[in-house]
């Protein structure tokens, strides 16, 4: 069959929520947009990422809703979870999102949609299947995949990925776990509140990127609900004993120890899929991590951007979303809107939950020793003590003007409290902003308030104000 030349202004590469969101808004423009996928439209977002992972998250803090109701004096006499009825919940929330993800969807807003594997040819074009496409600017979005470690006996032996626990119909009795990243622990919660008894491994720290003060809140948690995280530990090898699985780990204070499961799910993070794209061939630099770009998210090839997670940094669909709609700014009209790091957010679904924006800690000490830290915790909250979720607090890094450099909300609802605080960022607004937000009370947006507030209450104790005070009170008079 004879090549297809196509000639579109946008070639996005890529159909997961980063793809996605780039045809969109470049077809919505009035592009024409070129949009491949060689998979399932949709990408991680339906296949174990964002959409049932949350949906399972859900039913399993429904589980512990119930099991805590007698805090608040509601008992329930009988109680269960039907395993097979959580997951089935988890596929319909796919489900129910998968057509707005469809390639029918996109093929209405104007999309030409191409179900192949696609490969540069040269700097200037691509190939997918019959069709070699010479686009003005391409988009390359073709997200990440599990890592799997080299561990001997881990080919050999039955083993879960986190888009494939979904297909499980009884709940693992002994959850063995590789990894205590954000979603190994999501899944250690999940499960362990739907029934499992679970045992985490970690070679290197919990968490790791996270604010290690507010990181601990969470782990405490964790281990309060009966997970079993074992830290420092190098997994040695993995066998297959009938029905059960043994990992055998090197501790850190010497010797070998065997530790038995009936299943065992690897979540030792992400890796960039480009191995297949002949990035060599466009010009495109490229490294372990993934597509090297600039702050605009351009490649060394002039006409070629990248974005999500095949770029590397944190892995998240809206960081894919949001690198979506600046790319296409940038890829149309030849703007040059950079992308601000500090403005992203992350979030760690645990409960309680753990969100983070901009610098940590240690990272702000290092530009600059003029910082101050401020807090609130969630126990003087009054909407957190009315709901029994007093558990972690606000940590705020700010310069000596004022100005925000970084934000963790480690509690309820800090998923939904860290918006606010990467507007803030993102708009570049100073902390007195905060403090005269109207929130209203009860609620946990308080919390965030309150830690602002504090930034002016630790000044009105200094010998300059209480001078000032003093001359009002001299001079000032009854006025």
């Amino acid at each position: 069959m004879a090549q297809q030349n196509k000639e579109p202004d946008i070639c996005v590469i890529g159909g997961g929520v980063g793809g996605l969101a780039a045809a969109a808004a470049a077809a919505a423009m009035g592009a024409s947009v070129v949009l491949i996928e060689k998979g399932r439209m949709g990408g991680q977002s339906l296949d174990g990422g964002t959409v049932p992972s949350k949906a399972l998250l859900a039913a399993a803090e429904y589980a512990n809703v119930v099991r805590s109701g007698a805090q608040f004096g509601v008992r329930t006499v009988r109680s269960g979870i039907d395993f097979p009825a959580v997951m089935a919940h988890a596929r319909r929330a796919a489900q129910a999102v998968a057509p707005q993800l469809s390639a029918e969807r996109f093929v209405g807003l104007g999309v030409r949609v191409i179900a192949d594997a696609a490969r540069f040819k040269d700097a200037n074009s691509v190939e997918a299947g019959d069709a070699i496409i010479k686009a003005r600017r391409f988009i390359i979005a073709t997200g990440s995949s599990p890592i799997m470690p080299a561990i001997p006996g881990l080919a050999d032996a039955p083993y879960l990925l986190p888009q494939t626990v979904f297909n499980l119909s009884d709940c693992p009795r002994n959850l063995i776990i590789i990894g205590a990243g954000n979603t190994g622990l999501e899944l250690a919660q999940a499960f362990r509140r739907l029934g499992s008894e679970v045992t985490v491994l970690e070679a290197e720290t919990p968490l790791q990127r996270e604010d290690r003060e507010c990181a601990a809140v969470v782990l405490d948690a964790l281990a309060r609900e009966g997970i079993k995280l074992r830290t420092g530990v190098a997994v040695m090898q993995i066998r297959r004993l009938l029905a059960r699985i043994q990992v055998v780990i090197a501790k850190a204070e010497g010797g070998e120890e065997t530790i038995e499961g009936t299943h065992l799910l690897v979540a030792a993070g992400r890796q960039p899929n480009i191995e297949d794209l002949n990035l060599d061939a466009a010009g495109i630099r490229h490294a372990p991590h993934g597509i090297v770009v600039d702050k605009y998210l351009r490649t060394r090839n002039k006409k070629v951007y990248a974005i999500g997670d095949v770029v590397g940094g944190p892995k998240f669909a809206h960081v894919a979303h949001h690198h979506a709609g600046l790319v296409v700014r940038n890829a149309l009209f030849r703007t040059k809107v950079a992308l601000d790091r500090r403005a992203l957010p992350w979030v760690t679904y645990t409960d309680p939950e753990l969100a983070q924006i901009g610098l940590l800690e240690d990272e702000a000490r290092a530009q600059t020793s003029a910082i101050r830290i401020l807090r609130w915790p969630y126990r003087e909250n009054d909407r957190a003590v009315a709901a029994g979720a007093t558990d972690g607090h606000i940590k705020v890094i700010t310069d000596r003007r004022g100005g925000i450099l970084g934000v963790t909300i480690v509690g309820a609802a800090a998923s939904e409290n860290i918006a606010l605080w990467s507007l803030a960022v993102g708009q570049k607004l100073k902390i007195g902003a905060l403090a005269g937000l109207i929130a209203p009370i009860p609620s946990y947006a308080e919390v965030g308030k309150r830690a602002a507030i504090t930034y002016f209450i630790g000044g009105l104790t200094t010998s300059r104000v209480r001078r000032i005070i003093g001359l009002l009170r001299r001079f000032g008079g009854n006025g």
